[in-house]
């Protein structure tokens, strides 16, 4: 590996310019009484953000912050919705949400309504309860159906009318059903360059260009590309003008697959933690809750990755700029959204808010990080080494407990028991020196020596924090000793 990299990442995030413990979390709604399993932000024309919350067999309104209210929706099957936004010709906007086993729910800023093949709106020529998620395609809404090919399509401008089926059954060979759906946009806007993409449960991904199904004067399939079996309903998000799919073979570019088909693997995202994505998706595909989730405030894209349903999940998150990983924990988020440019997360009868600027802990607890660098021979390769130090350079605003350590050719063994750093603290008004005393917030330098004690040809610096400070990891140093060459 490269000497950059890392073996272990835990609870810490590569940014751009240090390595810091991810940031905390705090509860926005509590009392809900059962997992929230979808987040559904509404965004009116008007700029008006609404977050809906389906837990239970019901939804709720968990905009504002505090003690959840009354449901908004009762009697639903499950918690498992799927959602999108569409604003129809008459510039009325829909939270269109759908399941696959209950009727869809519309949401119109002021009342919700089942849709059915009756009322206004409704939806005729398909099972409204089949439908488990859409996208939004050339003006009109492409719906997907449980255990079909088919792809429903609306009436442009429309939320509701006549559905109509783009039928890939002589299109994708393998068989199996259609999984998701969602418009690429090759040219990150919206114009002549786009497409719609469906990728079925056999791993075949469809893309087609035109503006109407019915007709192949104007409706062209582009190609079918075969790739791994994705993952869960929500495996298919816009990520600017591209389109990432997660599938067994990791988190993929479309446009990597439509240059490569499956052997563009080692173009996927996840290529710098294949292997504990392959693990991942061995042991926990059919695990309800993997989801994609662009942050982009925080410059970060989430991977959540459910190892248990409903408690114990994970998140693999890159740097989206420099595509570096680190993986969150102790985060038991169900699902994820982003409403006012804020992160929220679905747990256990609660929607909690991550990632606000002076959140450092988990609802008042510790975060626990830690970090193993990747193996290095310190400039002499095959020499021995005597490791007798070793000192962080790190900024924190706060006392932390710090442990540190080298492990030494390639072995693996874990840190044991804390050792506490006790950095400067903040001045208070009136009582430090004016331009001497660090103002309350800011961080400061801690780069006391360490003692360390291991002896090898190549050593692997260790690093374990446990803390609800700021803390980022600039640099490290060590002091050792040479021995001979090993023969």
């Amino acid at each position: 590996m490269s000497e950059l990299d890392a073996l272990l990442m835990e609870n810490f995030f590569p940014d751009t310019t240090d390595v810091r413990v991810r940031k905390g979390s705090a509860n926005h709604v509590t009392g809900i009484g059962a997992q929230v399993e979808s987040l559904m932000p509404y965004n009116k024309s008007d700029g008006t953000q609404t977050l809906f919350a389906a837990a239970g067999t019901a939804f709720y309104n968990v905009t504002t912050a505090g003690s959840v209210g009354a449901a908004v929706v009762s009697g639903t099957s499950d918690a498992r919705w799927n959602h999108i936004n569409f604003t129809n010709s008459g510039g009325t906007s829909y939270l269109c949400c759908f399941s696959g086993t209950d009727s869809p729910q519309y949401w119109d800023g002021s009342t919700w309504d089942e849709i059915t093949d009756s009322g206004s709106p409704s939806i005729t020529g398909v099972t409204t309860t089949t439908l488990i998620n859409a996208c939004v395609f050339k003006r009109r809404m492409f719906m997907v159906a449980t255990s079909s090919l088919k792809i429903w399509y609306l009436p442009i401008d429309s939320v509701g009318g006549a559905a109509k089926a783009w039928d890939l059954s002589g299109i994708c060979s393998e068989g199996g059903f259609a999984m998701a759906c969602m418009t690429w946009t090759r040219d990150s806007g919206s114009g002549i360059d786009d497409r719609i993409a469906v990728i079925t449960s056999e791993g075949q991904v469809v893309v087609a260009e035109g503006t109407d199904p019915s007709s192949s004067s104007t409706w062209n399939v582009v190609g079918v590309w075969k790739v791994g079996e994705p993952i869960g309903r929500r495996c298919m998000i816009k990520y600017g003008g591209e389109v990432l799919i997660i599938c067994v073979d990791g988190v993929l570019p479309l446009s990597a697959i439509v240059a490569g088909g499956r052997e563009a693997e080692q173009m996927a995202l996840t290529d710098k933690i294949s292997q504990a994505m392959t693990t991942a998706a061995m042991a926990y595909s059919g695990n309800y809750g993997w989801q994609l989730q662009f942050y982009p405030i925080g410059n970060q894209l989430f991977l959540n990755v459910p190892v248990a349903e409903g408690g114990n999940q994970e998140q693999y998150v890159m740097n989206t700029i420099t595509g570096s990983w680190g993986r969150f924990k102790k985060l038991a988020a169900n699902c994820w959204t982003v409403l006012n440019q804020e992160m929220y997360f679905g747990g256990n009868g609660k929607v909690v808010k991550f990632g606000a600027t002076d959140v450092f802990a988990d609802d008042s607890t510790n975060i626990d990080a830690e970090l193993a660098q990747a193996y290095s021979d310190f400039g002499t390769k095959g020499r021995l080494k005597k490791w007798k130090a070793m000192r962080p350079n790190m900024l924190i605003n706060y006392t932390i407990d710090i442990l540190i350590g080298m492990n030494v050719d390639y072995s693996d063994v874990p840190l044991q028991g804390p050792l506490s750093i006790t950095p400067q603290v903040a001045g208070l008004w009136d009582g430090a020196k004016w331009d001497t005393g660090l103002w309350g917030g800011d961080v400061a330098l801690s780069n006391n020596w360490q003692t360390v004690t291991a002896i090898g040809t190549a050593g692997s610096p260790r690093l374990k924090v446990t803390s609800q400070a700021d803390v980022r990891l600039e640099s490290s140093d060590h002091l050792f000793e040479f021995g001979g060459v090993i023969a």
